[in-house]
């Protein structure tokens, strides 16, 4: 096999590869895909125009589904792979990967069949394309693409926007800057009506990308030819005209073999008065071979960009796999390092939260800053130590022999009962910094980037952590009662020592003085409310210190070292439950494997032709 051979082929086989995939480009999605970054030819002409028997020219076997009207109602894509000769002719197509045909005429039925799944049996078209692939000794290696016929009015059966809607399917493929048309006129039309030329005039005006084609020159009015349009003086191209003599309807009819009608082909050249001086440069097999050629020149020149774009592609597939990280090991000691460095990469991140390298952790420092000093201020001391209230209680401390000296008892109900408000503002602080910690566990788990592929170990971590903090949260609850319990229990004497003693007129302490006046119910009200507001700044102080020792300091020091035990006890089977990933994910991974793989052996296989020309 030549070098040219080697490249057109290689170019097929990525470009065949790209489509089994379905490759659509880089991983963000704003590089073009590799098919469209290697040329192909897209065939292109009026309805009618002979663009169907050009294409079985080129192949050598009668394969397309023919008919009047539209007869292409969807593009085919058609692949030719050049074999060994000897080796017996096969087609493929992309949607029956494992059916080899060998008989041309049932490739012809299912080219029809596949169109009719999509279309139903109507005049509709479709942009999705049919793939197929032939493999003979016969062909040049080339990508050529067969599109639906341009037509000027919509037919009975069709919708009336049919003409632009084809019109916009053709130009999709031939704007592309990488494709080359090949533009199918008849000689028995006037080439300036011809669909294909000025389609091909708008996307490639300076022709660079055009190659036309004359077909039916067997079929013009005797004592006229298409010399002037042959040798470039009615439309120049940048490349010569060829042009073409199709089978006759009669040639069709009887089934006359390809082969065959390749040498009538030769022969009307050689022979005719008018042709005979190009004679060298007319024909399906001259077509195909200035094809192939020229699609050979042109792969060469863009191996330079081609390679860029591959490379640059491998870089941002090569991202991704390790994004969506690498395929788990079945071993049940390397899957239980797994969930562990899983865990620990999680518990990483919700430590940055608590230590300020994440945000999150200060609003445990809010919760002491401002919830519980606000919770404080709103206790309903104003009420509960007013004149009738402190009266009620002293009175009822009192029994029925009231107080000589100090009401002790009426002292003691009161600051108890103060002192039971503090129980509220306690627990509720415990319970924002446990509804904190959960939020950071919740946040910490979706950060956890290696966490994403397994849902059930997500699922299972977070009810651990969840599980713990409620423990954390218990153990805080009964600190923090006890801090207030303790105040309770013990009450500082000191306090009560410094206080001011009622004196009577004379200024000196008067144990006798009137103790059921209000001036002296609105004192022991000061009192105690002196000694409540004591005791508020010290659970203000201590509340906190005891809900980060209970809570923040365990959530830092144990989170996981419950669920550390019960995942050493797990059997291999549900250690790989852990590691279920979700389908979704595992599939993205196959394909970004799969696409992986294409690009890295398109590109060895690249430099390898490149190196041998």
């Amino acid at each position: 096999m030549t070098t040219m051979e080697s490249l057109i082929g290689l170019v097929n086989r990525i470009q065949r590869a790209c489509t089994v995939l379905g490759d659509h480009g880089g991983a963000d999605g704003t590089l073009p895909t590799l098919w469209e970054a290697l040329p192909s030819v897209a065939v292109v002409g009026g309805q009618s125009s002979g663009k169907s028997s050009v294409l079985e020219s080129i192949v050598g076997r009668d394969f397309l589904p023919r008919g009047s009207g539209i007869v292409t109602r969807r593009p085919l894509v058609l692949q030719l792979h050049k074999i060994e000769e000897g080796q017996p002719e096969f087609a493929e197509f992309l949607h029956l990967p494992k059916r080899r045909f060998n008989d041309f005429s049932l490739v012809r039925k299912e080219i029809q069949d596949e169109t009719d799944r999509l279309t139903g049996k109507t005049k509709q078209i479709s942009p999705i394309p049919i793939h197929l692939s032939i493999y003979s000794p016969f062909v040049v290696n080339l990508t050529l693409i067969d599109l639906p016929g341009l037509t000027k009015v919509a037919v009975e059966g069709q919708p009336d926007s049919i003409v632009q809607d084809i019109e916009n399917m053709v130009r999709s493929y031939v704007e592309k800057p990488n494709c080359i048309i090949l533009a199918i006129t008849p000689a028995n039309q006037d080439i300036a009506t011809s669909d294909a030329i000025k389609l091909a005039r708008e996307v490639d005006p300076t022709g660079e990308r055009t190659f036309g084609v004359l077909t039916k020159l067997d079929l013009m009015d005797k004592g006229t030819n298409a010399l002037e349009v042959l040798e470039g003086r009615a439309y120049k191209l940048q490349h010569p005209w060829v042009g073409i003599v199709n089978r006759s309807q009669a040639d069709i009819n009887k089934n006359v073999d390809m082969i065959i009608a390749r040498r009538k082909e030769k022969e009307y050249f050689a022979n005719s008065p008018d042709y005979s001086h190009l004679a060298s440069k007319m024909g399906s097999e001259y077509l195909a071979k200035l094809l192939s050629k020229h699609l050979e020149s042109v792969i060469k020149a863009r191996i330079p960009s081609i390679t860029s774009l591959i490379n640059k592609t491998i870089d941002e597939l090569e991202s991704e796999m390790d994004h969506l990280g690498r395929p788990i090991a079945v071993d049940a000691g390397a899957q239980l390092y797994t969930i562990l460095e899983l865990c620990r990469a999680f518990d990483k991140i919700f430590k940055e939260h608590l230590d300020g390298g994440r945000p999150g952790g200060d609003r445990i420092y809010g919760v002491f800053d401002h919830q519980l000093p606000a919770a404080l201020r709103k206790l309903p001391f104003d009420r509960h130590l007013s004149v009738q209230n402190v009266k009620k209680v002293v009175s009822e401390a009192d029994g029925y022999q009231p107080h000589l000296v100090a009401p002790e008892q009426g002292y003691r109900r009161l600051i108890e009962s103060s002192l039971n408000y503090f129980r509220g503002p306690a627990e509720a602080s415990v319970d924002a910094v446990h509804f904190v910690l959960k939020e950071l566990v919740r946040k910490s788990i979706g950060e956890t980037q290696e966490l994403k592929r397994f849902p059930t170990l997500q699922t299972e971590l977070a009810a651990a952590c969840y599980q713990a903090l409620e423990r954390f949260r218990e153990d805080s609850h009964k600190t923090v009662l006890r801090l207030v319990d303790m105040e309770s229990s013990y009450l500082t004497v000191d306090f009560f020592r410094k206080l001011p003693q009622e004196v009577d007129k004379t200024g000196n302490p008067s144990p006798t003085l009137d103790r059921y006046t209000e001036g002296h119910f609105r004192r022991i009200a000061s009192n105690v409310s002196s000694y409540i507001s004591m005791v508020s700044e010290t659970l203000k102080n201590t509340i906190p210190k005891a809900a980060v020792y209970c809570q923040v300091r365990e959530a830092k020091r144990s989170l996981l070292n419950h669920f550390y035990t019960q995942v050493g006890k797990k059997e291999g089977k549900q250690l790989s439950q852990l590691l279920d990933e979700d389908p979704a994910l595992m599939e993205r991974r196959l394909q970004c494997a799969k696409r992986l793989e294409l690009y890295k052996n398109a590109r060895d296989e690249i430099d390898a032709v490149s190196w041998a020309r």
